[in-house]
């Protein structure tokens, strides 16, 4: 509960963000135009994100007779969530990574790369599975989409005004203008705005992280595969940008020291740890010698 409150503040003061920032360098004009490309940004992402991803990633749909183990996979879980059928795709690349994109869980799709078949075992497939339905079940890949448009957004709004102000472009002279405001959004707001995607993207993790391994009743396959992914990737280069990062199940940059800088996950230690936690809340629930 508290994840999806803290998830709306975020949210919306993202968007408060960007209109202040349209503000600082454009006036009333350019809070309004922030505003629109907020709304805009917001529609976009409620209905393309799931097509764009799949697609700059060359994400192959499979079926039933395809792929049978990793389709009857996402079959029982969802069944056992209680959640629509979702499309089920694999990445052609040998990093070891999965992610879950849609609108809602009736528009919902799962992939997971060739990586991730070839070097994690069932149990733990599974389990990176009901993760990524996690994301499904509590709407966190529209969220996800909403908060990497906006600060991009943001970030794109802040680069052309820098270069409008260097080159001559400022507004020094409008009635409304504030020069102190205008820096700060110049150079300050892209950070701000990465600051709250990041936030946004590390609360959701282990949110779906707990939702996992309720579902499969057991943190511990979930454990494993974090930690086997961590390692895959630190010796398998990812094909990934940066504006998506935050949408795999861990961070495709973690072997590269600077982009892993401003991670989009939490350590793979903290999430492992609450996992295990969790494990001996269960059993201690149950009555069972802790």
């Amino acid at each position: 509960m508290w994840n999806s409150v803290k998830t709306a503040l975020l949210l919306g003061g993202l968007t408060l963000f960007l209109v202040w920032v349209g503000r600082s360098l454009g006036g009333s004009a350019g809070a309004a135009i922030a505003l629109v490309v907020a709304i805009a940004m917001n529609l976009g992402s409620w209905w393309f994100s799931d097509k764009i991803v799949l697609r700059m990633y060359g994400a192959q749909p499979v079926s039933a007779g395809e792929a049978p183990e990793l389709y009857a996979m996402v079959a029982e879980l969802a069944q056992k969530a209680k959640l629509p059928m979702p499309r089920v795709y694999i990445l052609p690349q040998p990093a070891p990574n999965a992610f879950a994109t849609g609108r809602d869980p009736q528009h919902a799709a799962v992939a997971v790369t060739e990586g991730l078949l070839r070097m994690m075992p069932p149990d733990e497939v599974r389990a990176v599975l009901a993760h990524e339905l996690g994301h499904v079940a509590n709407r966190d890949t529209l969220i996800s989409a909403i908060a990497a448009s906006m600060a991009g957004a943001v970030s794109l709004l802040a680069d052309i005004a820098r270069w409008s102000f260097f080159l001559g472009g400022g507004r020094g002279d409008e009635e409304d203008g504030n020069p102190v405001a205008s820096l700060v959004a110049l150079f300050v707001a892209p950070f701000a705005a990465m600051l709250i995607q990041l936030a946004v993207s590390r609360s959701r993790e282990y949110a779906a992280d707990a939702w996992a391994a309720e579902l499969i009743g057991d943190g511990e396959p979930l454990a494993r595969a974090l930690r086997r992914l961590e390692t895959g990737i630190a010796h398998t280069p990812a094909h990934a940008t940066t504006s998506t990062a935050h949408l795999f199940i861990v961070n495709p940059f973690s072997g590269r020291r600077m982009m892993a800088l401003f991670s989009t996950h939490p350590a793979t230690d903290d999430r492992v740890a609450a996992l295990q936690a969790l494990d001996v809340t269960r059993r201690a629930r149950r009555g069972w010698a802790v």
